[in-house]
């Protein structure tokens, strides 16, 4: 048995509808830009570019599981003056594989949930303009509250899932799985060229037109058909 310095941290567990058991996270992955509207009000031609990739870290410090019926509290974070919010189905990876096949993509899925991206706007975009990574705008702490997890078989028809997000009662996104410009079946197929997926990982999909900013005192109420809500608060 290794001996560590100090204690490894332990894998952060999401809750799974109707189980006691946790989904171990192993790593996690979001496709930027998979929705036409949202590339153009980022300012992009949602029609010449490829599906691109960056990551979140996988510890408790970033990842923020909300059971179903709490509302989890989002520290606002520091270094930003533009505090933005990105609705999403997360896609929970069960069975690993490499240069995945589009049309047997589903096999490897285990389920899905709601996720919010939260971003600091600011500092992406002046990474960005600077040619430089985006870590600082999407990986900081608490940056990725993730609700209840379904099963697969439990989730319905994901492809035609409505998905939308409400700031204080206010709708503010509002579309649908089906107008994803790469599908969840061609996103895993993919990201397994660039890496190869393993039990645990996650996929935030993509967010909808209608991005913007909260503030300390707002709730954040997001919502995928099947897959319940994730209701969130920023303090």
């Amino acid at each position: 048995m290794s001996n560590f310095v100090f204690s490894p941290q332990q894998a952060v567990g999401l809750p799974v509808a109707g189980s006691a058991a946790l989904f171990p996270v192993r790593r996690v992955y979001c496709v930027g830009r998979n929705y036409a509207g949202h590339a153009r009000e980022m300012g992009s031609d949602p029609e010449r570019e490829p599906p691109f990739f960056f990551c979140k870290p996988n510890d408790a410090r970033a990842i923020v599981p909300v059971a179903a019926g709490v509302t989890a509290e989002l520290p606002y974070p520091p270094q930003t003056a533009n505090y933005h919010y990105e609705c999403e189905l997360v896609v929970a990876i069960g069975k690993g594989g490499s240069d995945i096949a589009v049309a047997d993509a589903a096999e490897h899925i285990f389920g899905y949930a709601v996720g919010f991206d939260m971003t600091r706007r600011d500092l992406q975009f002046k990474m960005r303009d600077s040619g430089r990574p985006w870590e600082i705008g999407k990986a900081f702490d608490f940056s990725a509250p993730i609700g209840l997890l379904h099963r697969v078989e439990d989730a319905g028809d994901i492809g035609q899932a409505a998905i939308t997000l409400d700031v204080d009662g206010e709708r503010k996104q509002s579309s649908h799985i089906s107008h994803l410009i790469w599908s969840v079946s061609e996103t895993i197929a993919n990201l397994s060229t660039l890496f190869r997926l393993e039990p645990g990982d996650l996929i935030f999909s993509g967010t909808p037109e209608g991005v913007g900013p909260v503030k300390p005192g707002q709730t954040l109420v997001g919502s995928v058909d099947g897959l319940g809500s994730l209701t969130v608060k920023i303090v």
